[in-house]
């Protein structure tokens, strides 16, 4: 049984080492050549899978319920650890982890993922979804396809696409009702140039920051603010630090879950489809979870005294505006856009 994994960052060579035991693997990060991956010596079937929310966030638990649902399917001859937490590190980390073989699944929000695929830019864009309800719409039709699609290209299998609500903004300084209420506050945005852009365009100062690094930097005033949905304020504990949230939606960029095609290509015709039929199965799951871990989670945050406000939202699309026509430039953007309005 894995003990313990732990995932060193190389400034120089920037590229991923995982260590566990019993296994053993390195993987090298995007853009450079995959370093030599040691052999496998966990049990063959036995998937890994990684997501940097706790334990009991509605991702988390539909990768165990997907685990649970193939090991009972397949008799036991394939099953799957999850961890979660960020144990196995950042996002970007374990995309790289995947495609090289080193990690076997991953749970990653598309924002982190826009700058080397991007195809999920246009489910990223802001003011593309009008609503949770067109949202899912357009992940489980045509768009949502062709986003999944695009992963084979660059070493991954994309299974399935998970909800992440509404994102909006949140700081410690002042309430924000329109776009001149950022102005100079610097704001974490996910590693992608379209939210670098977006937050620019609004006024603040847009600072990249991983994940795991955003409840740290509010303490410490490194940053004044950040933008998520209402369950990762909460459970990340953000809004012990941030007492001013504002209702912006601004996107609704959701959730891969990503397989390696390495592993992928390893496993049995019957354990494909197996795969990709009960990771489909758990979409609807986590929408379940995702609905009640929101609406439990506002209410919690709002007890504690945080100031719910609600936001110009026309003015905030305005601004937005050039932003979204920018990037329907590319040709590829623009198609899964026109398939997102067209179940509008």
């Amino acid at each position: 049984m894995i003990s313990r994994r732990a995932v060193l960052l190389g400034t120089g060579a920037a590229c991923v080492h995982a260590v566990c035991a019993p296994r053993a693997v390195a993987a090298g990060a995007a853009g450079t050549a995959a370093p030599k991956v040691e052999s496998r010596v966990d049990p063959a079937g036995v998937l890994t899978a990684s997501d940097v929310h706790v334990a009991d966030y509605p991702t988390v638990q539909a990768l165990r319920w997907m685990g649970d649902m193939i090991s009972r399917e397949s008799g036991g001859d394939l099953s799957m650890r999850v961890y979660h937490s960020g144990q196995l590190g950042r996002e970007n980390d374990t995309v790289d982890l995947a495609r090289f073989g080193a990690l076997d699944l991953t749970r990653i929000n598309f924002a982190s993922l826009n700058n080397t695929f991007p195809a999920t830019q246009a489910m990223s864009l802001p003011y593309v979804f009008d609503s949770t309800e067109h949202m899912r719409r357009s992940v489980d039709g045509a768009a949502g396809r062709s986003i999944l699609e695009a992963f084979e290209k660059r070493g991954l299998v994309g299974l399935a696409i998970y909800d992440s609500g509404a994102r909006c903004f949140y700081n410690h300084l002042r309430a924000v009702t329109e776009p001149g209420d950022l102005k100079g506050l610097k704001i974490r945005v996910p590693p992608s140039d379209m939210f670098v852009a977006l937050v620019r365009a609004l006024g603040a100062n847009p600072t990249p920051l991983s994940y795991g690094e955003i409840f740290s930097a509010l303490q410490t005033k490194l940053i004044d603010g950040a933008e998520n949905n209402w369950t990762t304020f909460h459970t990340s504990r953000h809004f012990e630090v941030a007492r001013f949230w504002s209702q912006s939606e601004h996107s609704f960029s959701p959730e891969a879950v990503l397989m390696s095609q390495r592993r992928y290509q390893k496993l049995s015709s019957r354990q494909r489809e197996l795969v990709r039929a009960v990771a489909a199965q758990s979409v609807l799951y986590m929408r379940t979870l995702w609905d009640s871990s929101e609406t439990a989670s506002r209410a919690a945050v709002e007890k504690s005294g945080v100031h719910a406000i609600q936001v110009d939202r026309a003015a905030f699309q305005k601004v937005a505006a050039p932003i979204l026509e920018s990037y329907m430039k590319d040709p590829q953007l623009q198609r899964i856009y026109q398939e997102i309005r067209a179940v509008a």
